[in-house]
């Protein structure tokens, strides 16, 4: 229990902190409001067919997800940043509170125009649930002490992934696809009471006003680049008029944002803690340890079901091999740095392991065995579990306390915007070499296909020469896609040879002042 005993001692200013108990109730309402964020969307997917087909509306059945995406990524870091100015505590519940009415309002649905002006209430608070849960982890637990929670992060993140569409289609065919909503709320209850009642942490009083023009740039500039990476290639061709004014819009923002920050009195992402060289390479590993990552967890299932014959019921399953690896990595990575302080060489070995175990995927075809599958998904899985909690442990020690909601948002955003990316880039470059094999194999008739993604029970339904054909060509899109995937990870190993080993903070060890602040913060304590 030493990690836990000088807990108060880890939050500055705090004269009554947390005893050790409480923080371990807080840890676990923090754990639930990490499982409701994750949770969520893997549950609604699964229930979206019996949505439909009440509600109708088809034609805007991506919104649903792309409302509470798109919301989810735009409030991120805002809520950081409103967490360091307002208290984290406040910040925190208050994320709660309108993720659960978006929830109720969601499963009270009577169109699909109002479930999606819902899902995007429900997206808001889902912003700040994430940040706010490794924020406040952030304050009460030293990172020399935190590596050891980071199996439980990773064990969160496995249960979300597997058990998610197992749990949707169980309440979707007994309950009712409204309680795929409804389900938050008991949970949601449980992490608000808790918190309420045991989280002490220090008030704050802001110095300054929102930034609310470099709020609302920076919302703009998300919002175009998720909708460029949901709708290219998709709904709308790469280079259509819309995508292009998209990716213009976009553009521009960011880069008003850019100049606006240097300007502002109280910058919503204060561009100082770019200075940092280890928050810098870990926020661009973290975007393309999201852009593999997700980029798997669309591939391995539709390769499994529709070449190896898997049922899809049962799809967070199969990617149970990968999972379990990463759950078990991450602690083992944890339990290391927090005995020996060190952590260098982790990320190191997660994108050395990552490219191998992307380039032994690439391999598969359609003769690969399910358990060849297997090893290669626990090679991939193993290096994400050196990456996954270790990004965020360096981020974080890499910057001031007062720093760490914004530090925590902008490193979840980089990796919630690599996943788009990677869904993006990596699905359409699947979807234009499986389209490009049919044609070779079946020339005309291959235009008669439904979708270049089909399931084990649809494609069941065509001839036997056109399920040989899309198997052969799913492989070939599956290789493509990996393939891509490892020159990424191949990046993020080459960019971890950059991390600096900076000593990590122990209990009651504040943060030092960057050496670029020096001067201002003397300034500061003179007036």
């Amino acid at each position: 229990m030493a990690g836990t005993a000088n807990v108060a001692d880890a939050i500055p200013e705090a004269k009554d902190g947390p005893q050790p108990r409480s923080v371990r109730v807080v840890l676990f309402a923090l754990m639930i409001a990490m499982l409701l964020a994750m949770l969520d969307n893997m549950i609604v997917n699964t229930a979206m067919p019996t949505i439909v087909g009440e509600l109708g509306g088809l034609e805007h059945l991506s919104w649903v997800v792309t409302a509470y995406t798109l919301a989810t990524a735009a409030s991120t870091p805002i809520w950081g940043k409103i967490g360091d100015m307002y208290g984290r505590k406040g910040a925190f519940l208050t994320s709660i509170v309108i993720f659960l009415v978006g929830s109720a309002l969601s499963g009270m649905a009577q169109d699909m125009g109002q479930l999606i002006g819902f899902r995007a209430i429900q997206g808001l608070g889902a912003g700040g649930l994430m940040v706010g849960v490794m924020a406040i982890i952030g304050d009460l637990i030293p990172p020399r002490d935190r590596g050891k929670y980071q199996g439980m992060m990773a064990g969160i993140m496995a249960l979300a992934m597997i058990g998610g569409p197992l749990v949707g289609g169980t309440i979707t065919d007994h309950l009712g696809w409204r309680w795929t909503f409804y389900i938050n709320l008991p949970l949601g209850a449980v992490a608000l009471a808790m918190v309420t009642a045991v989280l002490h942490l220090p008030k704050k009083r802001a110095r300054g006003r929102i930034d609310y023009l470099g709020t609302a740039l920076l919302t703009i500039g998300i919002t175009s680049i998720v909708l460029v990476t949901t709708w290219g290639g998709s709904q709308y061709e790469w280079g259509s008029a819309i995508i292009m004014e998209l990716i213009f819009l976009g553009v521009a923002s960011i880069v008003g944002f850019l100049f606006w920050e240097t300007k502002a009195a109280e910058p919503v992402v204060p561009l100082h803690i770019f200075r940092s060289r280890n928050f810098s390479v870990m926020s661009v590993i973290g975007f393309m340890t999201g852009f593999v990552m997700f980029g798997a967890m669309l591939f391995l299932p539709l390769y499994q079901q529709s070449v190896q014959g898997a049922s899809a019921t049962n799809s967070g399953l199969l990617l149970m091999p990968m999972l379990l690896a990463m759950m078990a990595v991450s602690l083992i990575a944890g339990r290391v740095t927090t005995s020996t302080g060190k952590y260098k060489v982790f990320p190191i070995a997660g994108g050395a392991l990552m490219t191998v175990g992307l380039y032994l995927l690439s391999t598969m075809d359609v003769d690969t065995s399910r358990l060849s599958t297997g090893i290669y998904m626990a090679v991939l899985g193993a290096g994400m579990g050196f990456l996954m909690q270790i990004t965020m442990l360096v981020a974080q020690n890499s910057v001031e306390m007062k720093d760490m909601g914004v530090g925590s948002s902008t490193t979840t955003l980089f990796r919630t915007l690599g996943s788009s990316f990677g869904v993006a880039i990596m699905g359409a470059l699947f979807t234009n070499r499986v389209n490009d094999e049919m044609a070779s194999r079946l020339g005309k008739a291959a235009g008669a296909l439904p979708s270049a993604q089909l399931d084990a029970a649809g494609l069941k339904k065509l001839p036997e020469q056109v399920q040989e054909a899309y198997k052969f060509a799913v492989s070939s899109g599956v290789h493509a896609g990996f393939l891509l995937g490892a020159c990424i990870a191949v990046a993020v190993f080459v960019a971890a040879f950059f991390v600096k080993e900076v000593a990590l903070r122990g209990a009651g060890t504040p943060a030092p002042a960057a050496p670029q602040d020096a001067d201002k913060d003397k300034a500061e304590a003179s007036v």
